[in-house]
């Protein structure tokens, strides 16, 4: 009984041998059309980087431009109380987070560079250059709350 067993196994393993099911080749890519798609891939990913340089250097501006709006908002009340605007960023309570290159997450470092009795200057100076170019971003705010870049990285 297990000898007419084995051979129905062995018959029908010779006739599925012998079928179009097994001599059917698989579809399949060819190394060639990997390497050319993966080509176009490489040429698309190209174009589109140099574009993410400058959103990247966009984003990290905004937090300039919010630093620099604080500091604008503490210098104003600082006006109030004193009758003047202060060249210190502590006398007006402002507490510059640690900057990128000393281990914190800030990108800019805020400083005033003028206060008198009417005006005041303030700057947010990039600590890294974002896009290579050789071009450190600098944003500047005064006692009018006018916010401009001074230099475009």
């Amino acid at each position: 009984m297990e000898n007419t067993k084995l051979k129905k196994i062995k018959s029908t393993l010779r006739q599925a041998q012998g079928s179009e099911f097994i001599r059917k080749k698989l579809k399949a890519f060819s190394l060639a059309e990997l390497v050319f798609v993966l080509g176009i891939i490489a040429i698309l990913y190209m174009l589109v980087m140099p574009n993410q340089a400058s959103t990247v250097a966009m984003a990290k501006s905004i937090e300039a431009k919010s630093m620099l709006n604080q500091v604008y908002s503490l210098e104003r009340n600082y006006f109030f109380m004193y009758s003047k605007y202060s060249t210190s960023l502590e006398e007006i309570g402002f507490e510059q987070e640690r900057l990128s290159t000393e281990g914190g997450q800030a990108n800019y470092r805020i400083e005033v560079a003028e206060a008198s009795s009417n005006t005041f200057i303030a700057n947010a100076v990039a600590v890294n250059d974002f896009d290579g170019d050789g071009e450190i971003n600098i944003w500047q705010i005064d006692s009018d709350k006018v916010l401009k870049e001074v230099t475009k990285d």
